[in-house]
């Protein structure tokens, strides 16, 4: 994740250059803040979306910048920051920031308990592949809806199905058998979103049957 948000950045600086600079020379500078801090209070908004409105009241919020590097756009008061990553938006509290930042550090993550929400569902992940960053044929690739996530070793001893090709209709647990196992509860609307792509429609229609 740290990898493809920096990528990331890196292509929007680079195609940006050429024009944004020269743009920044002839603006006046009391209009580049208007536009940096509207900018600024629309992504806001949109990553308070992942949370429930009385999270999302207290919760900070921060963006990576072009260098890879996290910016504090407000402070949080209750323990929690949203963001938004390539298009996701999610609101974590700070032991599922250390939990996911060990992740990408690929770093043997803290034994403690932590929620994220993503009411507004994901892109899509690995089930199998913690360091995958886009769906192959054989990496049971898995899109969740409206969800919470719960983190920590504790998970396990939850009993949730940890099949590769999980229902994501229904609590499983994500990368199963690797340190950075965790609960995914699918929350209000999940069902209208959440797909599994190595669900096949016979598998689909035979659900259905039951």
């Amino acid at each position: 994740m740290g990898d493809l948000t920096r990528s990331f950045a890196a292509v929007v600086c680079c195609f940006a250059i050429a024009g944004f600079a020269l743009g920044q020379e002839s603006t006046p500078a009391n209009m580049r803040a208007q536009k940096t801090t509207s900018s600024n209070s629309a992504y806001i908004a949109q990553a308070l979306t992942a949370a429930p409105p009385g999270v999302a009241k207290g919760a900070g919020v921060a963006r990576i910048d072009k260098d890879g590097n996290m910016q504090t756009l407000r402070e949080s008061n209750n323990g929690f920051t949203c963001m938004v990553m390539l298009n996701t938006v999610m609101c974590a509290d700070g032991n599922s920031m250390a939990f996911f930042g060990a992740a990408m550090k690929k770093q043997p993550p803290p034994d403690k308990l932590g929620l994220t929400y993503m009411l507004r569902g994901d892109q899509g992940a690995s089930n199998t592949d913690p360091s995958a960053t886009k769906k192959t044929t054989d990496n049971h690739w898995v899109v969740t809806g409206p969800h919470i996530m719960i983190v920590g070793a504790g998970v396990k001893d939850l009993g949730l199905p940890d099949s590769a090709d999980a229902d994501p209709t229904k609590p499983y647990l994500m990368w199963a058998g690797t340190p950075y196992a965790h609960a995914m509860i699918p929350v209000r609307g999940g069902t209208s979103h959440a797909t599994s792509t190595n669900t096949t429609p016979e598998k689909q229609d035979m659900k259905k049957m039951k």
